[in-house]
């Protein structure tokens, strides 16, 4: 440790793992978990116990009442501005009218509308998930669960309508590019960090990957094909 970092941890401005916990109002395996990860700075005694410097953690700790660990909100991705990306991108196909990051609907008027109604609701429900935090688990899985029924309703509705399953995951991968593409773009307009804005980017990818695995079990159920 340096001289600086003596002194500073005589001042208390370096805190112990406990200390930086309680301050962050996280467990303490969770602060581990993020100085590993470089989220926050942390440096560790000749004995291996780590540091973590308090001005930085008092700064995590305001971001994260004001809610700027939410990335999606601060960065203008709203369920709105997503809903008029889906309508721009389906625009040269009347047929097709924002679905959201879902199969594309069916011709059908009255059908079409369903699928509208799933797709602002399935937009909304992933960025709510994106945007809560990673480490709430009982949210994350809830959230999660919304938008794995609004994906298991589209794999029945299109499954009865008698689209294989070839047909269905193709529409499927083809209409969450919107979403994915408008995050990417979001976050290099708005210059959100590289690291963040790729731990974004993953989240949604992984997500949207489990929806498919989903969207596929259910669509080759016994009837429903």
């Amino acid at each position: 440790m340096s001289e600086l970092a003596a002194s500073s941890s005589r001042d208390g401005r370096w805190l112990s793992l406990g200390p930086a916990s309680r301050l962050l109002g996280i467990d303490p395996d969770t602060l581990r978990r993020w100085a590993d990860e470089g989220r926050v700075e942390a440096w560790s005694t000749p004995g291996g116990h780590r540091r973590f410097d308090r001005r930085a953690l008092e700064r995590l700790a305001t971001d994260r009442r004001r809610g700027v660990g939410r990335p999606l909100a601060s960065l203008g991705a709203s369920p709105e501005r997503m809903n008029r990306v889906y309508r721009r991108h389906y625009a040269a196909d009347a047929a097709a009218v924002a679905a959201g990051p879902g199969p594309a609907p069916p011709r059908d008027e009255l059908e079409r509308e369903a699928y509208r109604q799933d797709g602002r609701r399935l937009i909304a429900a992933l960025i709510d998930f994106l945007d809560s935090d990673a480490e709430d688990g009982p949210t994350r899985d809830r959230l999660e669960g919304e938008a794995r029924a609004i994906v298991d309703d589209q794999a029945v509705r299109l499954a009865a309508a008698g689209s294989s399953l070839t047909e269905a995951v193709s529409l499927f991968v083809a209409s969450r590019q919107p979403f994915l593409a408008e995050l990417a773009g979001l976050g290099r307009r708005r210059s959100l960090d590289s690291t963040r804005l790729a731990a974004l980017y993953g989240d949604a990818s992984a997500l949207l990957d489990r929806l498919l695995l989903g969207f596929i079990e259910t669509h080759q159920r016994p009837g429903e094909d």
